[in-house]
């Protein structure tokens, strides 16, 4: 009987991994029929705030942070201010230009957005794929955004991000976005 070499046996147990996640992704269009449906420029109108987690590989929860934000709408072009701030102290800015390009479909940009953030929205949930410069430890690292945003109710979306480095996910985010009324 022919033995399999210990390295040959991590390559098929791998690849067989990796062939067994990517079978099994989430698609947007699984939200075709889910209700209620997300209109980003209804949901996202006027003050909302947020909180939310960011965890490492492992699933611990290594920050915490609160987020104010304002958003407003011009025809098919909406900004949306947010403000974070962070457990540690750390406070950031963001400022998204979005464009609603029609049948679910969005672009945006943002100053820690790499190019531009690309989006589709289906039933209740919206799908947005975007590369960032993400600082850590003083350190930058040019990251991807697997973000997923579930509308609950006409007042709460959770949002969840994975972060990926390599095709890996590196960490991720959990945040629930309130409006304000």
């Amino acid at each position: 009987m022919t033995m399999i070499k210990p390295f040959t046996k991590y390559c098929l147990l791998l690849v067989s991994l990796l062939l067994l996640m990517s079978c099994s992704s989430a698609s947007i269009e699984d939200y075709d029929k889910t209700t209620p449906v997300l209109d980003l420029q209804t949901f996202f109108d006027g003050e909302l705030t947020a909180s939310g987690i960011v965890q490492d590989y492992s699933g611990t929860v290594t920050r915490k942070f609160t987020v104010t934000m304002e958003a407003s709408w011009q025809g098919n072009k909406g900004v949306i201010n947010e403000w974070f701030i962070y457990d540690d102290g750390e406070k950031q800015t963001r400022i998204w230009q979005i464009t609603d390009l029609g049948n679910g479909q969005y672009q945006g940009t943002a100053n820690d957005i790499l190019g531009i953030a690309e989006g589709e929205a289906r039933g209740s949930a919206l799908r947005w794929a975007y590369d960032m410069n993400l600082v850590v430890d003083d350190s930058e690292y040019e990251v991807h955004f697997d973000d997923w945003m579930f509308l609950v109710d006409e007042n709460t979306i959770i949002n969840k991000s994975d972060i990926i480095k390599f095709g890996i996910t590196v960490a991720e985010v959990t945040l629930v976005i309130q409006k304000v009324n």
